[in-house]
């Protein structure tokens, strides 16, 4: 049984986790207590001196906006309004405190800020959907379009826009490259004659990308009614995305053991035979790792294009922080910042668990 457990934890990616298993066993105790000293107690202080340190330099420059603050409003309006200020800012007031780096308990306190704007903002789109059921039946019936609630999203709706957009240009991306890579890896001639194609577009900037796919898409779609800056979005992320699997599928595919293509040329298969037979799987391990690494480079240009594009999604959210310039809008593009990070480390672990299993039954 213990076996078992370990052994799930190293498949989920939680190997730093055996040697509290091992001690609650009493395996070897010296030995794995010295492994969680270095693997779990350390980080974990790492994280609290982290976190110290952020609310020391958080404090130091709050107190540096603050002397500043109060020195400019002495030296505009005069000692008296100078002292105003000073009270002001100590009783705590909203309205004039320093707007400087925010302290890990103005993060935490943004955070749930941001959760109950999303749990007020699901309760209206409720009361929305109450108010129009009746409405939107009756237009169903008479061939209309319904009713659509045009509030602002929140916080927890522009990630799940996010990981939306992500995922449609993910799969864009996987779908434009495996099978040009399969096409390049099976023809040195054709791989190298392209080979300029991918070392001169696989650097090209996401703003690039967007404004090329923008001026197309606008062409293209410019009498439809749909969201164009969806389609704009996960576009641009699929192309600036998709060379890693490209030349990852092309060295698979290149590099498949010559046994196996003499294999397939003896038993004669076909040419689809062969690929989906023999070429791909001998080439998953290496496709996949392409695959791990489109995802995270469709995350991390995501959010640039968001940005860019002001399309909804956790790049808008920043960038409308940023400008909202708000006392707390610092604290709330941090609490992003995470959401952002912790995203991206998740979709990693999830495509390195798909590659572990995939790799484990193309091996089997």
């Amino acid at each position: 049984m213990g076996k078992a457990i370990i052994a799930s934890f190293k498949w989920l990616g939680f190997g730093f986790l055996d040697p509290l298993v091992k001690l609650f066993q009493g395996v070897e105790p010296k030995k794995n207590g010295g492994l969680l000293l270095k693997k779990v107690i350390i980080p974990i202080l790492s994280v609290l001196i982290f976190l110290a340190v952020c609310n020391f330099f958080s404090q130091y420059l709050y107190n540096v906006e603050r002397e500043r603050k109060i020195e400019n409003t002495r030296a505009t309006q005069g000692e008296e309004a100078a002292l105003t200020m000073q009270e002001c800012i100590d009783s705590g007031d909203l309205s004039c405190k320093p707007n400087s780096l925010p302290s890990p308990g103005d993060v935490w306190h943004a955070a749930q800020t941001l959760i109950a704007d999303h749990r007020l903002i699901s309760a209206d789109k409720e009361a929305f959907k109450e108010k129009t059921a009746a409405i939107n039946a009756q237009r169903e019936k008479q061939g209309l379009e319904a009713i659509r609630y045009t509030g602002r999203p929140s916080f927890v709706d522009q990630i799940f826009t996010s990981l939306e957009t992500v995922f449609a240009g993910f799969l864009l991306a996987a779908f434009l490259a495996i099978p040009a890579g399969i096409v390049l890896g099976l023809s040195e001639t054709l791989r190298s004659s392209l080979n300029w194609v991918i070392q001169i577009f696989k650097p090209v900037s996401p703003v690039v990308w967007l404004l090329l796919v923008s001026m197309v898409v606008k062409t293209i779609l410019a009498s439809a009614d749909m969201d164009k800056s969806f389609v704009i979005s996960f576009i641009s992320v699929g192309l600036c995305s998709m060379w890693a699997t490209l030349v990852n599928t092309s060295v698979g595919v290149s590099s498949v053991d010559k046994d196996y293509l003499n294999v397939s040329r003896v038993l004669r298969l076909g040419v689809m035979s062969n690929v989906f037979k023999v070429i791909l799987p001998s080439s998953v391990p290496l496709i996949f790792t392409g695959l791990r690494i489109t995802l995270s480079v469709a995350w991390m240009v995501l959010i640039a294009i968001e940005l860019l594009a002001q399309s909804p999604g956790l790049g808008s959210f920043v960038w409308e922080e940023f400008q909202n310039g708000a006392n707390d809008s610092n604290a709330k593009i941090i609490v992003a910042m995470f959401v952002i990070g912790g995203i991206g480390f998740a979709l990693d672990r999830i495509m390195m668990l798909v590659q572990k299993a995939v790799s484990f039954e193309s091996k089997a």
